[in-house]
This record gives structure tokens, sequence and C-alpha cells, in this order.
């Protein structure tokens, strides 16, 4: 029913998105972008081709004005007038193409982007889990014999169907990744070869280049837990550990992204963590929407299945509908 009425909705958007966005700004949110296969995140992001990406930019270039991150900083203080409503791009996770792919494209563009990034996975010591999750599925997809171990390891019954097996990893959390190393070697993967050949994430040389460049390097947690999960000492602890990370090599640290959502974050945490008088602002990933901590601004995750347009029209309804009845805005307690 809510998708039927947010397409009723659509119907009736103008095609000028910037005069019927709700908000000043817009925060489109970006993982990788390739036109190539990436077995260790094509079975968790639908990421964009290199034509989408760019039809994208195109799209937000037309009805927002991109900023960079002084000037957003200063757009939310009241110190910065911008021509139309603006649009600040960001990326997560710190994936190799985002140097390789999306840097060249915004470079030629004239556009600046904000990498939020795990200082774990940088220089590919370690992967995030969702990513080990990904490479098992891909291994499961070529039809090999699956070792029954498999089953056992994850509490199912013996050759349920396979869609089942994969719902199964996919839904591995991150108090429970120690599981994905025992499936690796039961699906005969092995995470080190594969970061060693493929390099899925970003070098601290390029990071340094893109900094120089001009792109910003922020903080996305140490190793990328769901953050509503943890307790608040561990939420701050793997914090504060990003935090000593940017600022040992000079990068910026003056922002936080929320790996996955930000959805059961207590306001406790905000407190804490704008205690730190460097960090002043946050960001969260549940579209176009308000939030009760002020400093805390929702993002848009574009890699959907949509182009940029839809997206943006459908979150703009979506957002009108929740203001009539009071629910467009995340309340912490």
């Amino acid at each position: 029913m809510k998708d039927k009425i947010i397409n009723i909705l659509t119907a009736f958007e103008t095609d000028d998105i910037g005069k019927s966005f709700p908000l000043d700004y817009c925060l489109p949110l970006y993982h990788s972008v390739s036109d190539d296969n990436l077995p260790h995140i094509r079975h968790v992001i639908n990421y964009k081709n290199t034509k989408q990406f760019e039809e994208d930019l195109d799209y937000f270039s037309k009805h927002f004005q991109f900023v960079n991150w002084p000037e957003f900083k200063d757009f939310v203080n009241g110190c910065f007038k911008p021509k139309k409503k603006i649009a600040l791009l960001t990326f997560d996770d710190g994936f190799r193409e985002f140097y390789e792919v999306a840097a060249p494209i915004l470079e030629r563009k004239g556009i600046y982007a904000c990498n939020f990034i795990n200082p774990a996975f940088v220089d590919n010591k370690d992967m995030m889990f969702r990513c080990k999750a990904s490479l098992l599925i891909d291994e499961i997809g070529k039809g090999k014999t699956i070792d029954p171990e498999v089953y056992h390891i994850l509490n199912l019954e013996n050759k349920v169907e396979k869609q089942a097996l994969i719902n199964r990893i996919l839904n591995i959390s991150y108090q429970e990744k120690e599981i994905l190393d025992i499936l690796a070697e039961k699906l005969e993967t092995d995470y080190k070869i594969y970061s060693k050949e493929q390099k899925p994430y970003l070098s601290t040389d390029e990071l340094k280049i893109l900094t120089e460049k001009g792109f910003g390097i922020s903080a996305h947690s140490w190793d990328h837990p769901k953050y509503g999960d943890l307790s608040l000492e561990q939420q701050m602890e793997t914090t504060n550990r990003t935090f000593d990370y940017l600022k040992e090599n000079d990068f910026l640290h003056e922002t936080f992204a929320f790996p996955f959502t930000d959805f059961g974050v207590k306001k406790e945490f905000f407190d804490e963590l704008f205690k730190n008088k460097d960090i002043s602002l946050s960001f969260g990933c549940a579209g176009v929407k308000l939030d009760s901590v002020e400093r805390n601004f929702q993002r848009i995750p574009m890699e959907m299945g949509e182009s940029g347009e839809r997206i943006l029209k459908k979150e703009t309804a979506y957002f009108k509908l929740k203001k009539i009845i009071n629910k467009n805005t995340i309340v912490r307690k």
C-alpha cells in the first residue's frame, strides 16, 4: 500500500525537483561505481555503472548546487548563501573504485565528494563482514557441491533450497561475523588471497592522493558495526578509534557517518559524540527525513535499482506523505 501511494504522489511531482524537494539540502549516498562485476559487493550493494552515475550527477547538477565540506558546514551555520538548494555528495566504505572510477568523473565535472571510511580495511588488511558474505554467496552461485557441514554451521536443515541458504548468510550479523571465517574454509573461499589480488579497498597512498586532490576522507567507524546493536561504550570505542586514525593521517576529522543506519541510536550517543568540539556534524542514511538531533543529517541511498531522478521524486513524495501524519522526523530518546 505504501509503495502504491508513493507512486501516485510521485506522478504529480514537477520536473523541477529543485523546487519540489522539501529540504534546502540533498545528500546523495553511494558506495561504489563500476562497470565490472565486483563479487565482494554485488550481492549486498546494487552499485551503479559509470553511465548511470554520470546521469545521476547531471540530474543533480541541473537542480542543485554541489558544495564541498567547508561550504556545507558554513551552510548549516548560516554563513553560506547558495544560489539554489545544495547537494553534498557522499560515499561510504572506502572502496577502490572511488579512486579509479568515481574521482576522475568528479574531477572532470568539478564536483566534490566525501568518502567515509573504515580504517580496519585500509590497505586491504581485512574485509567488511558483509563483503565476506557476498563472496560466499558468489561461490555458492557457481553451482559447486556444498559441504553438508555448511548447513550444520548455519543451523539449517540439510540441503534446504539455495535461496534459504543465501538468505541465512546475508542475515549474519556483525556479532556473528566469525561464522563467515568458518564458512570460508568449507566453501573454499580465501578472503586474504582475494584481498591481495583484487584490492577491494583504498590504500593509504590513494587516500592521501584523494585528500591532495581536494576530496574528503572521514569517519565511518573502525570496522562497520551496526550502531543500534552496540552499547554506548562500544559505540564510542569504535568511533574514537576511528577519529584517532584520521587525525594521525591528516584526514577530515570533523564529521562522522553511521555504518548501515542510525536506527536505534539514542540521544546519549550524540551527546557524547559532540562533546568533541572538533566534530560538527554527523550523517545517517534514512532518506529524506529530519532528525530531532539537529546536527545529525539523513542521506539518501542512491543504489536502489532506480535512477537518481526516480529516487529523489519517490523520497520527496514519501516525505510529504509522512509530514501529513507528523512522522517525517526521527525522534531520539
